[in-house]
């Protein structure tokens, strides 16, 4: 129960539902546990009418002993200062049996009302939890954790929690609250035949403790096993084009049967033991009822009341659910404790991006330093950056250069604080970075990642993603025109209000890409960071992208990481990256000068774009 003690905030959080749905248990199994009590008083009149040779019309007078409840007595002693008949009193009892039946049920009812609605609370509100935490994760919790396993957390891991906060709760107060009244009452009207009743519990006890343990370490290791059969469709679904493409169709069929057969094996593992309760259960309340019934007999022959075996052999009876119902209990509550550890594991996994103590909200119109910076990826331990340092002034248009694994995309997220720096800093408008909180942080970069991402939603909502309320449909067109695909769009069937699917997989590579610097351009921050955005468009349509930008940057501060050089821009700094260090850095007159790496990548690609011109022209 220790994982389980997570949830305390909870029940205390709905605490007044948990304390009435607690009195209506109580007071369910109160009525209930006078239907043996009544039916054992009514067998015993029986008996002694007849033991008297009474007649059965003439009028019973039974005097019985203080053992009952007192609503039974009440109605005892109604039934004795009345002129009844064995009829009427039989029809009395029936009567009295009906209404103690709807009185149970009608509690029943509210202590569903009340526990199973708790539970759905308390569902919905650890989902908040859970998906709040997700949002406050850094990225490299992303890299090193499925979107499978993460899926099935906030799915089939509350969903057994839930399992555990409603309905085992319910039974488990029901099953305790039923075996109090019951062992009162038993112990009350006969103690000796009670202990033989309960003489095959403690095997039942020993049964329970032995295979919940073994339970919960399977239920640990189904749950495992679900988190990779998720994880494993998740990713044929994504993949579904590459799959395609690769006629791979087989072996991911054979990967999905694979997992598929795992969580079987384990399934059915955990379906066998958990088999093992109910026959357990069975057993132990068949070999109550059979002690009952000879050692009753035994006492009867010598004097004592049969009423007595009846009452008893519906107390096991009203026993038989409540005690079955342990192993189903025990087997919730074992599952929700191995699915509440995984949460938990989760839920104590901590950020190493934190907001600051001591939080300070400068003006950031793009003044940016980063000072001997180093950086290297926690889940790779490859060092991205080496004592890298560049100084960026308000307005200013930089451009930063490399190869593949270069460090160029490091740049942006470190500005970001998708990470923090292992060595140096990183300083906006003189306050390290670190001192300012992250929702302020981010509002005042508008950023085009590399990796391109669109919401299953359609193109207005895409592009108005990074704003606080939506703008007015001229503004997203001019957002679009600037990113040289508002054309395009309007060719699509539905327009703007057109869904572009799951990550936008109705949309070509580039249309993605420039709705995405749409987006950013959309957000109009002070800062605006471009992580080799233009990789997927063709030639003209990045010249027309990046004469728009020209105009568009004017004002504002501008980070272009790319591979390429865009000779329609004039930047202020130009800085060349080789394996996480400055190589050059300079304008671009400057570099040509020194002829170094960055003058050959500039000949090359004039170079290549006179020789696609002239064939162009040719043709």
């Amino acid at each position: 129960m220790k994982h389980l003690a997570a949830l305390n905030k909870y029940f205390w959080k709905y605490r007044v539902r948990l304390s009435l749905g607690v009195l209506f248990v109580v007071l369910s199994n109160f009525f209930d546990i006078l239907s043996p009590q009544l039916s054992g008083y009514i067998i015993n009149m029986v008996t002694h009418a007849i033991r008297q040779n009474q007649g059965i019309h003439e009028v019973i007078k039974y005097e019985e002993s203080g053992n009952y409840n007192f609503l039974v007595q009440w109605f005892i002693k109604w039934i004795n200062s009345s002129a009844f008949t064995y009829s009427s009193i039989v029809i009395l009892a029936g009567v009295m049996l009906l209404i103690m039946a709807l009185l149970r049920g009608f509690f029943m009812f509210l202590m569903r009302q009340t526990i199973i609605v708790m539970s759905r609370h308390i569902e919905y509100d650890q989902k908040n939890e859970i998906y709040q935490h997700y949002q406050q994760l850094n990225t490299n919790f992303y890299k090193t954790h499925s979107t499978g396993d993460m899926m099935n957390r906030v799915a089939e891991d509350v969903s057994r929690v839930r399992m555990y906060a409603g309905p085992a709760i319910m039974y488990t107060i029901n099953l305790v609250t039923t075996i109090i009244f019951c062992l009162f009452y038993m112990f009350k009207q006969n103690a000796s035949l009670t202990w033989l009743v309960l003489s095959p519990l403690p095997i039942l006890a020993i049964t329970i403790y032995v295979v919940n343990n073994v339970i919960h370490k399977k239920s640990e290791i189904v749950q495992r096993s679900l988190s990779d059969l998720t994880t494993n469709a998740q990713e044929s679904y994504s993949g579904i084009r590459v799959i395609k493409s690769f006629g791979q169709e087989k072996n991911m069929l054979g990967f999905f049967k694979k997992n598929s057969e795992e969580y079987r094996r384990n399934t059915v593992s955990l379906s066998k033991l958990e088999a093992i309760y109910f026959p357990s259960m069975t057993l132990m309340i068949g070999l109550s009822t059979l002690i009952a019934i000879l050692s009753g007999s035994l006492q009867v022959l010598h004097g004592m009341m049969p009423g007595v075996i009846v009452e008893f052999v519906l107390y096991i009876n009203k026993l038989t659910f409540p005690v079955s119902a342990i192993g189903w209990t025990a087997s919730m509550i074992q599952r929700a404790s191995a699915s509440q550890k995984r949460i938990n594991e989760f839920l104590q996994t901590q950020s190493p991006i934190t907001e600051p103590e001591k939080p300070v909200t400068p003006v950031l119109n793009g003044n940016i330093v980063f000072d001997d910076v180093s950086f290297t990826y926690p889940h790779t331990g490859i060092q991205a950056l080496r004592h890298f340092s560049l100084a960026i002034k308000e307005g200013e248009k930089v451009l930063i250069l490399g190869k593949t694994g270069s460090g160029k995309s490091t740049i942006a997220q470190l500005l970001l604080r998708f990470y923090d720096v292992d060595e140096g800093k990183i300083l906006l408008n003189g306050e390290n970075i670190k001192s300012i909180p992250l929702r302020y942080l981010r509002e005042h970069i508008s950023y085009v990642p590399q990796d391109v991402f669109l919401f299953s939603d359609d193109i207005t909502s895409n592009i108005n993603f990074g704003l606080t309320h939506a703008a007015e449909a001229a503004d997203v067109q001019e957002a679009a025109k600037y990113a040289s695909v508002h054309n395009e769009i309007n060719n699509l069937q539905h327009g703007y209000q057109t869904l572009v699917g799951e990550r936008g997989v109705t949309l070509s590579g580039g249309q993605k890409q420039r709705i995405s610097i749409a987006r950013a351009l959309m957000k109009g921050a002070s800062i605006m960071l471009f992580d080799d955005c233009l990789s997927a468009v063709d030639s003209k349509t990045e010249h027309d992208i990046v004469n728009n930008l020209r105009q568009y940057l004017q004002d504002k501060t501008a980070i272009i990481i790319t591979h390429r050089i865009f000779t329609a821009l004039n930047f202020d700094k130009i800085v060349v990256l080789q394996d996480g260090k400055v190589l050059e850095k300079g304008t671009h007159e400057q570099l040509i000068k020194q002829n170094g790496e960055y003058a050959e990548l500039y000949n090359l690609q004039m170079n290549t774009e006179q020789t696609a011109q002239a064939t162009t022209e040719f043709q």
